[in-house]
């Protein structure tokens, strides 16, 4: 049985609306298990060194400039940090907080969420505005501009919630499955079992 088969299917879960605090930690914490974690720097600092190139730091953590290839657009983004210019990057969760809230995540310990949230195999340094775009979104509703992401992109959402025990909604698994059509060979990517097929 392939990944997503296995996925348990289910509409959404009638919970309250989530507090990104309160439920899943401060924003980019290191003081959690998740991979990386504990490391001194913040997990934003730790997926910009990872995903941007030509980095320059403050310091052993802090990243104040650098050249997105940015997977959603296909863009190329010069990212200077400050005030004005931070936003042009943001570190997105590729499972949306509010989709996996919604599709088991306020089920899990406090722990788990947070390492969730602050996991690298569900983070990705994209562009700001589709990034405001995708917004608590899955991928019934909202995928990358640049189609030639999007089998990654529903591969690494669906790699998290099989690692976090979460489910799919129909309508999330239908989408996902016309996507990875496109892409049978596509992996499981690493953090999960990586030969294991996607569709069911």
């Amino acid at each position: 049985m392939t990944a997503l088969g296995e996925l348990r299917v289910s509409p959404e879960a009638p919970v309250r609306c989530y507090d990104r605090v309160k439920d899943f930690g401060p924003a980019w914490s290191d003081d959690t298990s998740a991979p990386g974690g504990h490391n001194g720097c913040d997990t934003r600092d730790d997926i910009l060194r990872r995903d941007l190139t030509g980095i320059r730091l403050d310091g052993r953590c802090k990243v104040v400039s650098g050249t997105l290839d940015d997977p959603y657009t296909n863009r190329t983004i010069h990212v200077t940090r400050g005030r004005e210019t931070s936003s042009a990057v943001r570190i997105d969760h590729m499972a949306a907080l509010g989709d996996v809230w919604t599709t088991g995540a306020a089920n899990l310990t406090q722990a788990q969420r947070e390492e969730l949230a602050n996991d690298p195999l569900n983070l990705d340094a994209v562009d700001g505005a589709a990034n405001d775009d995708e917004g608590d979104d899955d991928a019934s509703r909202w995928l990358p501009p640049a189609t030639g992401y999007r089998c990654e992109y529903v591969a690494r959402q669906i790699a998290v919630k099989v690692k976090y025990r979460l489910w799919v909604t129909p309508s999330q698994k239908s989408a996902m499955n016309k996507v990875l059509a496109t892409c049978p060979s596509q992996p499981l990517p690493t953090g999960s079992s990586p030969e294991v097929a996607l569709r069911s």
